[in-house]
């Protein structure tokens, strides 16, 4: 009967008139006849659309899956960057894939376009998180949290065009720090720059560069060559594609499609190629149009002292003092920063591999009152990790030097030459489980021990332990080491010691 749904409204109506004109017994026929009709269509339709010959199996544009050995690598790499941030003192914090749609507009600028909105869902309108940062300055005005030190590890999406080959995605995952809380200027902000620092290093990707700056210079520089104030975000937005575009490209973006004055647009060029280090400040400090904005000169200040802190660190050469870096986002509003690296370990002769920044972040000190119904505001600052790009580069450089990956952790195979002895296997492979030890068998009753040793050899288990006919008479149970081949038998109660010893000197 479910199936006359499939009959459009006319076709009901018509029925429906006929049927109150027939006895009772011509209705129930003339209601299975019609239902067979509907039944033929609705196979028909299944039918046609599995044998459509355009119909292609595929992830959806901008996402990926991962293999165990896409995984292996990608856990490695967030292992060590939430070590990184439990070292300094984080606590781990979780909050919804979506959010209401209005806590996340107007929080990122010409980014907020980008936003994945969800149909109505029950009285809400809902849009996918963008980043980490707005929904934990939510959860600090939500819970009134004055001071925190959290990282947060999540999936964010942003419909843009994906770059696959630059690790731009539309589903990507992301690694937060953050400090909330009213703190002395800059000391937050250098260790922000310090853990980024030792997560560079810890993953070995070649030499890298931390470009600094600060909103409140940027802002006075746009006010100092001319820029209307009505225009600073827009201006703001196009600044930051300066490691993506050439200034010619961005200047005509400027000039050409948001009206900016072809005369202000080049006094902006005479400082966004300014880049150096402390000297680059105290130079600023001196120049005659920066220095009238006290904007900026509030900015240059906590720029010099955050180098001083950067020299203590030991992490000075590795910071630029840039005036081209903006970081578009509108919640910024004090020292920003971006992580780029120099160069990438690719094969002999091939192109370098571009992949952007692979870390960046800042201070935003107002984004929590915004939330707030009484407006209080909590500063914070943080930074971001890009994982996506990291994986894109660790990947390639495993390609290049042919490194291989186990997929799984297993230590020992339970085997056995002889048939019928699984339940043999099952009480001793129970035990090893039972013990913390990671513990395989092959899921057959009567497996050949041939198989069984090439499982091991294929998968990277270092361990067989074997019991057949003659060990269970003996009371013992044989070892064996797949990399020698050598075999040793042990008593059955002393298995779980001696497998635990060979694992601690492997």
């Amino acid at each position: 009967m479910s199936q006359l749904g499939l009959l459009p409204r006319r076709a009901w109506t018509a029925l429906l008139s006929q049927l109150l004109r027939l006895p009772c017994s011509s209705c129930i026929q003339a209601v299975r006849c019609h239902s067979q009709v509907a039944g033929a269509v609705l196979t028909s339709q299944l039918k046609a659309h599995q044998e459509k010959p355009n119909f292609i199996i595929k992830t959806p544009k901008g996402t990926r899956d991962l293999s165990p050995q896409q995984m292996v690598v990608r856990e490695k790499i967030l292992d060590l960057v939430v070590s990184c941030f439990k070292r300094h003192g984080a606590m781990g914090m979780d909050t919804p894939a979506f959010e209401l749609k209005e806590m996340l507009t107007e929080k990122y600028g010409e980014g907020s376009g980008l936003m994945y909105d969800l149909k109505d869902q029950g009285g809400e309108l809902l849009s996918l998180r963008y980043d980490l940062t707005v929904p934990f300055a939510r959860y600090l005005a939500m819970n009134k949290v004055k001071k925190m030190k959290r990282y947060h590890v999540g999936k964010v999406w942003r419909r843009e065009s994906p770059t696959i080959v630059q690790g731009r995605y539309r589903e990507f995952c992301q690694c937060d720090f953050d400090i909330a809380g009213q703190f002395d200027p800059m000391i937050p902000d250098a260790e922000c720059l310090k853990i980024m620092c030792e997560i560079l290093n810890g993953l070995q990707l070649g030499d890298f560069l931390i470009k600094v700056n600060d909103r409140r210079i940027v802002d006075g520089m746009f006010a100092v060559c001319g820029v209307p104030e009505s225009k600073f975000s827009t201006i703001c937005s196009s600044i930051d594609k300066l490691d993506k575009m050439a200034w010619k490209d961005v200047r005509h973006e400027m000039v050409a499609k948001k009206g900016l004055a072809p005369e202000v647009a080049d006094r902006i060029g005479d400082y966004v190629q300014c880049h150096g280090g402390v000297s680059l400040v105290e130079q600023m400090f001196q120049d005659p149009r920066l220095s009238q904005n006290k904007q900026a000169l509030e900015g240059l200040g906590d720029l010099k002292l955050l180098f001083e802190y950067l020299t203590l660190f030991g992490i000075a050469e590795k910071i630029s003092f840039d005036l081209s870096l903006a970081r578009g986002l509108d919640y910024y509003t004090g020292v920003i920063y971006e992580a780029v690296l120099l160069h990438t370990p690719t094969q002999a002769g091939a192109e370098p591999l571009s992949v952007g920044s692979v870390a960046a972040g800042g201070r935003y000190d107002g984004l929590v009152g915004m939330f707030d119904p009484k407006g209080h505001k909590v500063p914070c600052v943080g930074l971001s990790i890009g994982v996506e790009r990291i994986f894109n580069i660790v990947e390639q450089r495993m390609k290049t030097f042919g490194e291989k990956v186990r997929t799984t952790e297993t230590q020992v195979l339970v085997a056995t030459p002889h048939k019928n002895f699984l339940q043999e296997r099952l009480k001793l492979i129970a035990e090893l489980w039972d013990a913390g030890i990671k513990a395989e068998m092959l899921y057959k009753n009567n497996p050949k021990l041939l198989t069984q040793l090439h499982y091991c050899e294929s998968t990277g288990i270092p361990l067989v332990v074997i019991v057949g006919e003659q060990e269970l008479k003996e009371g013992v149970v044989k070892i064996r080491s797949v990399a020698s081949r050598e075999e040793v038998a042990i008593k059955r109660e002393n298995l779980v010691a001696e497998i635990q010893k060979r694992l601690s000197e492997s």
